[in-house]
């Protein structure tokens, strides 16, 4: 395993998130703060409705909280504008979901290489990363198939390549197994580990499985809006 510097490479500060419902207040998050060192591998976990998702897109600059304030890499994502936001979630941040989002009519390549080609980026001058990322994510021989010629796992492995392209500092992955088979759902979780392992990449995981979250170095439970 390489040695990587630790330091916060993302902290929240007392964050709390309140949403109307029925024209009444509801708190989701309850001043929740944390630190997650770079390199870690961090899985956060809650029972359905506990505020965890909530949690995972106010850290990844996907929603804002109502009070408190994230930090990434010692910036205050709350003082950017519209266009340093837009460039930090492009540079800075990569995101995988339950659903895949690929691109019907696209083949695997420009699926993975798409965030890349929509920031201004030509594909010739990514080559040598594309092999890389292929190599890695194990679909070196279907990077022309297009998703519907794929399996769930395959699909899922090319929305983790096109999150990882750019090289992000931090990885936010939200149920990445939940819409995958218990044996699939074991590889892409060997697969999150080894980049984890192998590339020191950051990763703050979602999951509702405890056997997903044994592949992370350190699970945080949320329950009622707050970590217990």
């Amino acid at each position: 395993m390489k040695s990587y510097k630790t330091s916060t490479v993302i902290e929240g500060k007392d964050i709390t998130k309140n949403f109307q419902v029925g024209g009444a207040p509801v708190c989701v998050l309850k001043e929740i703060s944390l630190k997650v060192q770079r390199g870690e591998f961090v899985s956060v976990m809650g029972e359905s409705g506990s505020g965890k998702s909530t949690l995972l897109y106010i850290l990844g600059g996907l929603d804002s909280p109502t009070g408190g304030s994230v930090y990434i890499d010692g910036t205050d994502i709350s003082k950017l504008d519209d266009r340093k936001m837009s460039e930090m979630r492009r540079r800075k941040i990569g995101f995988v979901f339950q659903f895949y989002n690929l691109i019907a009519n696209l083949n695997v390549e420009e699926n993975i290489m798409l965030p890349l080609l929509l920031d201004g980026c030509k594909m010739w001058d990514y080559r040598e990363r594309l092999e890389e990322i292929l190599e890695v994510v194990g679909l070196k021989d279907r990077r022309k198939h297009t998703p519907r010629e794929l399996s769930g796992g395959q699909q899922q492995r090319v929305a983790i390549a096109r999150s990882l392209i750019g090289r992000p500092e931090i990885l936010f992955a939200d149920e990445p197994t939940g819409n995958l088979d218990s044996k699939t759902g074991a590889e892409i979780m060997g697969l999150l580990q080894d980049i984890n392992k192998n590339d020191g990449q950051t990763i703050i995981m979602v999951t509702h499985s405890p056997e997903a979250a044994k592949s992370s170095s350190r699970i945080i439970t949320v329950k009622d809006g707050a970590i217990l």
